[in-house]
């Protein structure tokens, strides 16, 4: 179903293309040896050429120039064999050389495409129209003094990756599927973190709006959004505004705009510069960067299996539905788990566990995958009991949550416990007759048709036999004597 905003004059169309900087995870920055660790104390990782003193030479980092490729061939996007870096002239107190190095007419990758899965099942295709490196500025800090601004240079010079979509984005669900699926395949990769809270993934948004088969109207900039749910939010409220400036008779201006998450709206920082403002020219202090073609496919050789290849497979290998597969391959740590507890065991009755008492078992915990409360190992061993018929599903439960209050393996704590399943049929027929004497009139009920009160026999059963009681037997034992 198409997104559509409803004005005054009737329906318009939303148009959103994404610019995403990804900083490159590298331990040195792009043209020189300092450091790159977040959280470091201001100021301690910068050196001569991060703070352009006179006569500093930038020195290219090849590994930033491997991980940009990485990317590229990740995104299935062309590797550029030759490409080019320039100067973005302009002025901010966090930019001692008042330009950056960037790439402009001559990208090292080319156009690429990403597909997204929506709620619904559909997916589409997302064009890049381009990734290019450049240096990431400093930060500037307002709130330390009451009358001066404080400047912190150890983000200047880190390497980023401009990512740049095509405007084939439609509707706020589709641009924050894009922004989820290029997170994950960057963290495959290893190319980026994507931890958008630390500032290493942050997007520059795109919105225009225009009447069903018109052309493109006039976009606005909706600079520095730190999170999905926030670029989400930031186009509902820019495509809102825009639509009310439409119909008022007025016209949208080019410019860059801030998006505010407390009150739900943009507001305007400054006109949109165009290129020819930021007076691009050739770096003359780097060559052209010239990659090898052999060392391009050594790179796209070393790829690991990306989300959609794993996706597939898992719905091939193990059958599992295609959102199943989706929510296990969304992060490679979780993929890894998976595949783990589901070696040598039921492959659906695996995904079930680990999206399920699993996956609660994280947030409740606040505990990541790669720190789990249940390793996967154990959480396998747990279905086996289950598999061999040591222990019931009810109590594969009970045994789940104190494998993480104790952190003791599941086989310990049934044998501690005592919560082997009752498989010993004598008991289960005594358990059974004594529910049904005990509830002769509901026994009545049963057989003149209340089909429904099967239920509440075997709950009876069960909690007779404080959940130990084999369900199929219970089951088996409760039909044939209800039928006499």
């Amino acid at each position: 179903m198409s997104y559509t905003i409803q004005g005054r004059t009737g329906e318009w169309e939303l148009v959103v293309g994404l610019e995403v900087h990804a900083q490159v995870i590298s331990q040195a920055k792009l043209f020189s040896g300092a450091p790159t660790a977040f959280g470091a104390e201001p100021n301690s990782q910068v050196s001569f050429v991060d703070a352009a003193f006179p006569g500093m030479l930038p020195v290219l980092n090849r590994f930033c120039v491997e991980q940009a490729v990485r990317t590229g061939l990740g995104l299935q996007a062309r590797i550029n064999p030759v490409s080019r870096f320039d100067r973005k002239n302009y002025f901010y107190a966090d930019l001692p050389p008042g330009y950056q190095i960037s790439q402009y007419e001559h990208p090292i990758v080319g156009t690429g495409s990403i597909e997204i899965e929506l709620a619904d099942g559909s997916t589409r295709e997302i064009g890049v129209t381009r990734l290019h490196l450049e240096q990431d500025a400093g930060k500037s800090i307002h709130d330390q003094h009451p009358t001066k601004s404080l400047i912190d240079l150890n983000r200047a010079g880190v390497a980023l990756m401009e990512i740049v979509s095509e405007p084939d984005i439609r509707s706020p669900e589709e641009a924050g599927a894009y922004l989820r699926k290029l997170r994950s395949i960057l963290r495959y990769l290893g190319t980026c973190d994507g931890n958008m809270e630390e500032g290493s993934m942050r997007a520059d948004v795109n919105v225009s709006v225009r009447k069903h088969g018109e052309p493109y109207r006039t976009r606005c900039e909706v600079k520095n959004v730190n999170s999905v749910r926030f670029v989400m939010q930031a186009i509902e409220a820019e495509a809102a505004r825009q639509v009310a400036v439409w119909e008022d008779g007025g016209a949208v201006m080019q410019e860059t705009r801030l998006f505010d998450p407390g009150r739900g709206e943009t507001r305007s920082m400054r006109s949109k510069e165009d290129a020819h403002d930021y007076r691009y020219f050739p770096d003359p202090d780097l060559p052209l960067l010239v990659l090898d073609e052999a060392w391009i496919e050594t790179l796209r050789d070393s790829l690991p299996e990306l989300p959609d290849a794993k996706k597939a497979r898992f719905m091939q290998e193990y059958g599992l539905s295609a959102y199943d597969a989706g929510v296990l391959v969304a992060e490679q740590a979780t993929a890894l788990f998976y595949e783990t507890v589901a070696r040598g065991r039921d492959p659906k009755i695996a995904a079930n566990w680990v999206t399920g008492d699993f996956f609660a078992a994280l947030n409740r915990t606040g505990r990541g995958i790669e720190d789990p409360p249940v390793s996967a190992v154990a959480l396998g061993q747990l279905l086996d009991l289950m598999a061999d018929g040591t222990i019931n599903g009810r109590i594969a439960k009970d045994v789940f949550e104190a494998m993480i209050e104790t952190g003791k393996d599941p086989g310990a704590i049934v044998a501690e416990k005592g919560l082997r399943q009752v498989t010993d049929t004598g008991a289960i027929d005594a358990a059974v007759d004594a529910i049904l004497a005990a509830n002769a009139d509901k026994v009545a009920e049963y057989r003149g048709g209340k089909d429904k009160l099967f239920g509440f026999f075997v709950g009876q059963t069960m909690k007779a036999m404080a959940g130990k009681g084999n369900p199929a037997l219970i089951n088996e034992t409760l039909k044939r004597k209800l039928a006499g």
